[in-house]
């Protein structure tokens, strides 16, 4: 018997697909596969799925019996399309938006998703704020957004994201996903990354601080940080900082902004 073939489920239930929400599901075994297999599997693990959709890699987790699965889904179709195709999933599948919803757990938990595309930045914002608790995220994503959130200073890509994420995860870029993977298939090429907890080693204390930081000087990336934090940094600041102003944004490294955040901004 093929691999997942016993997790197709039995009831003869449709669904719509809703341009609205972004939906793309996953249609390729293989790859529903590789990104269940991303996922760190260990005995008595919390986890999140955010956007199930038909459940491509859903059942998936059914199977595993030795975790404390949710999900947060926003399509009410969907919840119950997956409820009646696979009932070990009942009760499990809330209905909820993740832009809007409570941690699942006061306990640390992981998080997986095929994530809207039209969202997944604000996604993360949002798991940032669940950083305490959340050990693991193994997202697909867009893959111009994928790269993003994985690359480092000094490249185009590398942003708002790139730092925030970076400063509390280790990210890993796993593998590209073609469209044809989907139904419908979008319009470009995706890619899944899984970010593991680092457990705050810059001891970042006030998050609000570091992230108005980040973006004030990401806001104005094109310009030298000496304009692009006027009015986050006190001109002292600005003045004592000398060659560093005189970098863009894109330049700096998590560490360098740690370190201004921490000089200027740590109080």
């Amino acid at each position: 018997m093929p691999a997942g073939h016993a997790l197709r489920p039995t009831f003869a239930a449709v669904y719509t697909l809703k341009k609205s929400l972004g939906q793309h599901f996953l249609t390729d075994e293989t790859v529903c596969q590789a990104v269940v297999t991303a996922v760190t599997h260990t005995p008595g693990l919390r986890l999140l799925e955010i956007g199930p959709g038909g459940g491509a890699i859903t059942r998936y987790f059914a199977q595993w019996t030795d975790v404390d699965y949710k999900a947060y889904e926003i399509d009410a179709e969907k919840v119950t399309y997956l409820e009646k195709t696979v009932p070990e999933l009942t009760g499990k599948v809330l209905l909820q938006d993740i832009l809007t919803a409570s941690a699942p757990w006061t306990e640390p938990f992981a998080v997986v998703g095929n994530f809207p595309y039209n969202i997944s930045s604000p996604i993360l914002f949002k798991l940032l704020e669940w950083e305490p608790l959340v050990t693991e995220i193994t997202g697909m994503f867009q893959k111009e957004v994928a790269r993003r959130v994985a690359s480092g200073p000094g490249s185009k890509e590398y942003g708002i994201l790139s730092v925030l994420m970076g400063v509390y995860f280790e990210a890993e870029y796993l593998f590209d996903v073609p469209p044809e993977a989907f139904n419908p298939p979008p319009k470009v090429m995706s890619g899944v990354v899984r970010f593991r907890n680092t457990g705050n080693p810059y001891g970042i204390t006030n998050r609000k601080a570091f992230t108005r930081l980040v973006k004030a000087a990401f806001g104005q990336r094109r310009k030298m940080l000496r304009s692009a934090l006027r009015g986050t940094l006190l001109p002292d600041a600005i003045a004592a900082e000398g060659e560093t102003m005189s970098l863009r944004a894109e330049q700096l490294s998590v560490a360098d902004f740690v370190r201004l955040y921490k000089t200027w901004m740590d109080s």
